[in-house]
């Protein structure tokens, strides 16, 4: 099977990509702000999108543009946690530790593990010998699933026949009847998720009987995370599975005073963003705060702070 390698957005390398990208704060002339977001289809996008627009009406000088990874730069970034963590202790697939710093805690991904009635597939041990797309290359998901299929002792080189794709070349291969799952991480409910589940009798794996040992492993960023049977349309109950926290994370370099201007947007046009997105409604100062393993960036535990 040829190995995909194109990147949607975001994904594994956004954070690196914000190494070298440092912001500094507005002069009066009108700047732009990159925003790395996620594939068409996923929440990033929509979400980032909807960022983006307000950072355009509301911040003072500043416009937004939405950009891909393969555009080389980003000012912001949607990422995991766990994706987050290799990056600034550079390990795992980045080389280097990267200098990000986390605005906040916005919700919560789900590894939604997808495929359908007809596929005949209950557990993880079940994709043994099937075609899978493990996520676009590189990606969040891609790093993920990885994880768990060696959890669940099935070597993804070697147990599955392994794809790489994003979110909705998934849904559109599973229709066509060339893959038979896929894993997404991904808030809820995720457009083409939804409309896959539109179409076809929808199964979602669980997969939190291996939080226990990614947590022994790689740390406390994985959580269990049932998806509830009302995510989407005909599924037969709640899903047992795991879940990963979503950074907005920014450049160390970032001024002080952007760092906070741009966490307190979140907060002040929360509601517009929840029109956006649900999952915006997650987004509480309660948790925003809890960024481990990154760090609160200075200006955003400034607004934090006079915020309580």
């Amino acid at each position: 099977m040829r190995r995909r390698t194109r990147a949607p957005a975001l994904w594994l390398g956004a954070a690196l990509l914000l190494a070298a990208c440092g912001t500094g704060g507005g002069s009066g002339a009108s700047r732009q702000l990159h925003v790395a977001t996620g594939a068409t289809g996923g929440v990033y996008f929509v979400y980032g999108g909807g960022l983006g627009k307000l950072i355009g009406a509301t911040l003072d000088g500043y416009q937004a543009t939405m950009t891909m990874i393969a555009d080389g730069k980003a000012d912001l970034a949607f990422t995991l946690a766990d994706t987050a963590g290799d990056a600034v202790q550079g390990k795992g697939s980045f080389h280097r530790a990267v200098p990000a710093m986390a605005l906040a805690r916005l919700y919560v991904n789900y590894t939604q593990v997808v495929t359908t009635a007809d596929k005949g597939l209950h557990s993880i041990e079940d994709l043994r010998g099937k075609r899978v797309s493990t996520g676009a290359h590189p990606s969040g998901t891609e790093v993920i699933a990885r994880r768990i299929l060696a959890a669940a002792g099935l070597d993804p080189a070697t147990d599955i026949n392994a794809q790489q794709l994003g979110v909705t070349e998934s849904v559109k291969a599973i229709e066509q009847g060339s893959l038979d799952a896929f894993f997404w991480s991904g808030g809820l409910p995720t457009a083409a998720v939804k409309d896959l589940a539109a179409d076809r009798k929808l199964v979602l794996l669980p997969t939190a009987e291996y939080v226990e040992p990614l947590q022994q492993r790689y740390g406390q960023v994985y959580t269990t995370a049932p998806i509830s049977g009302s995510a989407y349309e005909g599924l037969a109950g709640d899903v047992a599975t795991i879940g990963v926290a979503n950074f907005l994370v920014v450049p160390r370099t970032m001024s002080e005073d952007l760092a906070y201007e741009l966490t307190r947007l979140l907060f002040q046009k929360k509601a517009e963003l929840v029109k956006v997105h649900p999952e915006a409604t997650n987004l509480d100062i309660a948790t925003a705060q809890e960024v481990a393993p990154l760090e609160l960036h200075p200006g955003a535990r400034r607004y934090y702070q006079e915020a309580r």
